[in-house]
């Protein structure tokens, strides 16, 4: 037992010096007299040589109801999430989740799935020291209910979309470096992005725009206060990032290097997927380097003199703190017509709002 006991105190120190860089292995093999025999045996179930498990969510369920919003069949969808701790080991699975949605018909069997966001109050931005100077300060803000794309667009979604009329500018059928028709659409500027909207606006008769940077963030919370929808941190079971980079004090995962198929990966509260990780996401506002002077009623900060734009979400290539949902980016001073293989959008839906 006092063996035991002595074995368990040297795996909790080399897990607290090591994740904090103070020494590394070697130097602990060195110091510690431990010899590689006696620190395999001292370190065996130390989460840092531990590699992320899979993880894996019931598949949801669709029930057709008797309602019907803006024209559309109202289905409701039934769900599992998970919440992980800050070693990426999940400690909750809710299976009671529930969502409503309609389908918008795309043609050639395409649909675009859009998902209720109820009303509510939140806090932006990041709390105390976490995030950036550009998270701060937290603020309380208002939103009213929306739909929201589950997915980002698709590349079949985006090239059904491309081929209908013109609006105020073309759009190229392919514009993505990773092809694939349920990966994101990737390689499309702000511009490219409100165009698509002014077209399946017009065809639909419904109005569709990007999301306001507060819809945005209070859609990904889902009604969480952790840095991640998921928890205290996310691993490469749960998202699409740079795997070799740590949040907290999960093990490093995958680097895939590129974007993958939508809905791969778990939902959030609200049922939808993909907000942390595989392409940032285009909002409808300019940027603002700091919330001093945020809307506080969940619309976007528009600036008709400026062409900055903001991207959430993080991507396939970025750390996880770039995936937080509250981190905001706006590469190299991010403009508006810019085109990065990292960048894609979701579409957002008014409730009510019909265009005559």
């Amino acid at each position: 037992m006092k063996q035991k006991q002595q074995l368990e105190k040297w795996r909790q120190l080399f897990t607290t010096i090591t994740t904090a860089k103070l020494i590394t292995r070697k130097q602990f093999l060195q110091w510690s007299g431990l010899g590689s025999l006696g620190l395999v045996t001292a370190l065996v179930g130390c989460d840092i040589f531990k590699k992320q498990t899979s993880i894996s969510v019931a598949k949801p369920k669709y029930i057709l109801s008797k309602d019907k919003v803006l024209g559309l069949p109202l289905w409701m969808v039934e769900f599992e999430t998970v919440t992980v701790n800050e070693n990426g080991t999940v400690i909750k699975r809710n299976s009671n989740n529930q969502a409503k949605l309609f389908k918008e018909d795309l043609g050639n069997n395409v649909t675009l799935e859009m998902v209720a966001i109820p009303s509510g109050n939140f806090m932006m931005g990041s709390p105390g020291r976490e995030g950036k100077e550009d998270e701060h300060p937290q603020h309380e803000v208002t939103v009213k209910s929306f739909f929201m794309g589950k997915y980002p667009i698709t590349q079949g979604q985006w090239r059904r979309v491309a081929a209908l009329p013109k609006v105020k500018r073309d759009l190229k059928a392919n514009p993505s470096r990773f092809k694939g028709d349920n990966r994101p659409v990737e390689t499309v500027s702000w511009y490219d992005a409100v165009e698509f909207c002014s077209r399946l606006s017009k065809y639909t008769n419904r109005e569709y725009r990007l999301p306001s940077e507060a819809e945005w963030e209070y859609a990904c919370r889902a009604g969480t206060t952790t840095p991640f929808h998921f928890g205290e941190t996310i691993t490469t079971e749960l998202a699409n990032y740079a795997g070799n980079k740590t949040y907290a004090s999960e093990p490093k995962g995958k680097e895939r290097n590129q974007t993958t198929d939508v809905g791969i990966f778990p939902p959030n509260g609200f049922g939808l997927y993909d907000m942390h990780g595989n392409v940032g996401e285009w909002c409808q506002d300019n940027w603002l380097s700091n919330y001093i002077r945020a809307p506080t009623d969940g619309s976007a900060w528009l600036n008709k003199n400026d062409i900055s734009a903001i991207l959430r979400g993080g991507s396939w290539y970025h750390f996880p703190s770039y995936c937080r949902s509250a981190s905001r980016f706006n590469l190299n001073k991010e403009v508006r017509g810019s085109h990065y293989k990292i960048v894609g959008f979701r579409v957002v839906c008014g409730l009510g709002k019909i265009l005559p």
